[in-house]
């Protein structure tokens, strides 16, 4: 929910959509969908009033309900912009506040396990603060590094502050996975450049040493060696989904004067993803999916489906996927600018429409859902995720299980200590 207009106008997708006003019809439609896990988190702005001040009205209202239908939420804390006392992503306080508000909701809502505490780091810094789109505003890359720099820290922070009061909880994160293109020679280096820079969000967030040109790059644009190397003596790796966000507009061709215009779908989700596991080893989520539903009526069906064959694809080749994710439920507004501009502009790309109707693509998304829900998870037992169910929340299994996380963390801990280690 970001802001533009210097910070005047917010851009708030719940409120253009109706949720807020039917949100027990949303969560209704989820349940007859057979969808069992929603990625779902409390507005950000309506719900953090100030340092230690929380309006839970709403998000009381919509988690017991969730908690009531055996829902396991996804719970989304921070999703493109910070409430206006806290200003944008420039503001150094940013990441221990933040820090503060997952660890009071963790304690509201002790039943919640999984969390995405910063939703797509790297874009969202690219927006607000390289493409001057949102929030901030700026077009440099120090604003970007800045902007990068509190948005992981504030995630890392998030999870550790989480885990203190949920020992098995499990962060998945929800990054866009990018790939640049060079349409000529002379644009080969710059692509390198960019095709480095895509990697830093998931790199400093995973504790994973970049190499000597993105550190060089990460300190010529104002972080210091000591912000540097708390990512490195905070990996929380260990306790993560590796969760990919995968559109049409996610691969870029790159001109010889450096500049990116889209290139649509050319190498697509299989291949983007290898090299994202690769490079983290972790288990895979496909968190973000869409298309417009166009003249036709098929084009977001036939996008379905090719998304979920590369999920397979990827799955056969031994990469551990968890799961896949239609974003969203209904259709929202204003995504045709990016959310540049508050037209009330309203975009086909939901499940449903905005009176509530089943799409083409919901149709579909449904059946695929009876199809595999029981087939994926008989064939490999590394795709069982240690998932607590709201209605086991306090049964005897979920206890022995955050136990054991807890000693787990104690280990790690012990492990990552110089002073235990000689």
């Amino acid at each position: 929910m970001p802001t533009i207009d210097g910070g005047r106008t917010r851009i708030d997708e719940m409120e253009s959509c109706g949720h807020y006003q039917r949100w027990e019809e949303d969560f209704q439609l989820v349940q007859e969908m057979g969808i069992g896990y929603l990625r779902f988190g409390p507005p950000i702005h309506k719900t953090w009033l100030g340092p230690g001040r929380y309006d839970w009205e709403f998000a009381d209202l919509t988690f017991s309900d969730l908690e009531r239908r055996n829902i396991v939420p996804i719970v989304d804390l921070c999703h493109f912009g910070l409430p206006d006392w806290l200003g944008n992503f420039q503001n150094p306080d940013f990441p221990e506040q933040f820090c503060r508000y997952a660890r009071a909701f963790a304690e509201r809502f002790p039943w919640v396990q999984l969390y995405t505490p910063v939703n797509e780091m790297f874009i969202c810094a690219t927006f607000s603060a390289r493409y001057g789109w949102w929030n901030e505003q700026l077009s440099s890359d120090r604003a970007f590094i800045t902007a990068l720099k509190h948005l992981v820290k504030a995630n890392v922070l998030a999870m550790q502050s989480i885990l203190k009061l949920r020992p098995d909880a499990i962060f998945i994160q929800s990054e866009s996975s990018e790939y640049f293109h060079a349409e000529s020679p002379m644009a080969i280096r710059a692509a390198e450049v960019m095709n480095s820079q895509r990697f830093l969000s998931l790199d400093l967030n995973y504790g994973r040493r970049v190499d000597s040109e993105m550190y060089e790059f990460l300190l010529d644009n104002g972080m210091t060696r000591e912000e540097y190397h708390f990512f490195l003596q905070n990996r929380m790796k260990q306790h993560c989904i590796m969760g990919n966000d995968y559109y049409v507009t996610n691969e870029h061709r790159v001109n010889a004067e450096g500049g990116t215009s889209a290139s649509g779908e050319i190498f697509g989700y299989s291949e983007i993803t290898r090299q994202y596991h690769d490079r983290y080893r972790l288990p895979v989520m496909h968190t973000e999916t869409n298309l417009v539903e166009g003249p036709l009526g098929t084009e977001a069906v036939d996008w379905l489906w090719k998304q979920w064959a590369n999920v397979l694809r990827v799955r056969n080749d031994g990469v551990p996927v968890v799961g896949f994710t239609w974003y969203s439920l209904t259709d929202q507004t204003d995504w045709d600018s990016a959310l540049r501009e508050k037209n009330g502009n309203v975009n086909p790309l939901g499940l449903y429409d905005l009176d509530r109707k089943i799409r083409p693509v919901g149709r579909a998304y449904k059946k695929l859902i009876e199809q595999w829900r029981d087939v994926l998870p008989t064939q490999s037992m590394c795709l069982t995720v240690p998932v607590v169910l709201p209605d086991e929340a306090s049964g005897r299994h979920a206890q022995r299980q955050k136990a054991r996380a807890q000693e787990m963390i104690k280990l790690d801990l012990a492990a990552s200590d110089p002073q235990q280690n000689g």
